[in-house]
């Protein structure tokens, strides 16, 4: 059992011994991560400023207004990374192709990569709505000494080794897991610390929130529209809630602490779904699994899915074990 007031650090510590690889390495990754997350949350918090006192209050020397947020998150990770000299190799959403990292003795001894989603939800700075970052970790499959491969970072969601994500709301939490169960840390914002504030995350068995964007229903497959409809139903424990933020991360932390699920399917304005297998899905998927939720792409695990592409997309079905299941089951039924 853990006590509340342990910070993310001593956490990490005092749980290497469930980390299969090198705890050091996982230490410095996720501290990494800590840190470039407490710069982006700092960022965020005073994005709403800039409506207020204008962008010229934040200009730089060369006379540049401020960078978008999204664009600066994945400055601010990539360059985290790269300084804690840990990562061979990073894939971004935001960026076009990986990027090939070095050791500092040049002999690319890294052996591990990361998958970022900078700043998932972006669009909702403007109206203060919670974004979050994502984060994927994997151990490299190319040998030890050479540069990374775009093989790396097509491995399926099973081979993970760390997943988590960061939401940047009312208050700043970092969830995360090593595939020992998930964790979550709620940052002070005045010692600039995480401490443990939820341990043993679980997605209740079943819940009553859906979370859709119910204004593409017309582009729905079937399948999708009948669970729709059976949520809806005056039935047992029916109607569920609608609740749809339309940042994932907002809307996945809300469904894991009240029960519920996510869907982003595909549709015909989207024939593979929007979101990104690497980036969203695969992380989310081994958090979700590791919290006794469920992650599908209507017919089968996420997680199971060989990727072929670094922006690859995917429908995507998450949550409480039982919702996920009876998606699966409309999604069967019109296949």
């Amino acid at each position: 059992m853990h006590r509340k007031n342990t910070t993310l650090g001593e956490f990490i510590i005092e749980n290497q011994s469930s980390f299969q690889y090198s705890s050091g390495e996982l230490s410095k990754l996720i501290n990494a991560i800590r840190l470039a997350a407490k710069v982006v949350n700092h960022e965020v918090n005073k994005a709403g400023l800039v409506d207020i006192i204008g962008a010229a209050g934040d200009t730089n020397i060369q006379g540049e207004d401020q960078q978008k947020l999204d664009v600066l998150a994945n400055e601010k990770f990539i360059q985290t990374l790269i300084n804690r000299e840990i990562v061979c190799g990073i894939a971004s959403e935001e960026e076009d192709d990986f990027i090939s990292i070095n050791s500092s003795d040049e002999q690319h001894q890294n052996k591990y990569i990361v998958l970022i989603d900078p700043l998932d939800g972006s669009s909702n700075i403007d109206v203060n709505v919670s974004v979050g970052t994502i984060f994927s970790i994997y151990r490299r499959v190319t040998p030890i000494g050479t540069p990374v491969s775009l093989e790396d970072f097509l491995q399926p969601g099973r081979a993970q080794i760390a997943a988590g994500y960061i939401v940047y709301g009312t208050s700043t939490m970092l969830v995360y897991t090593t595939g020992d169960g998930v964790n979550g840390f709620t940052l002070n914002p005045a010692l600039g610390t995480f401490y443990l504030s939820h341990p043993n995350m679980e997605f209740p068995e079943t819940g009553k929130i859906y979370s859709v964007n119910e204004g593409n229903y017309v582009h729905f497959p079937q399948g999708v529209k009948d669970y729709i409809k059976y949520c809806q139903k005056e039935e047992g424990d029916r109607p569920y809630t609608s609740r749809y933020i339309g940042s994932l991360v907002s809307d996945f932390h809300r469904n894991m602490i009240k029960g519920g699920i996510y869907l982003y399917p595909k549709s015909s304005i989207a024939a593979e779904g929007k979101l990104r297998l690497l980036y969203e899905c695969n992380p989310m998927a081994f958090i979700a699994e590791q919290a006794k939720g469920k992650a599908s792409n209507g017919f089968g695990p996420i997680m199971d899915i060989k990727p072929t592409e670094l922006h690859q997309r995917v429908p995507f079905f998450c949550g409480s074990k039982k919702m996920v299941e009876k998606a699966e089951e409309f999604m069967q039924a019109t296949k």
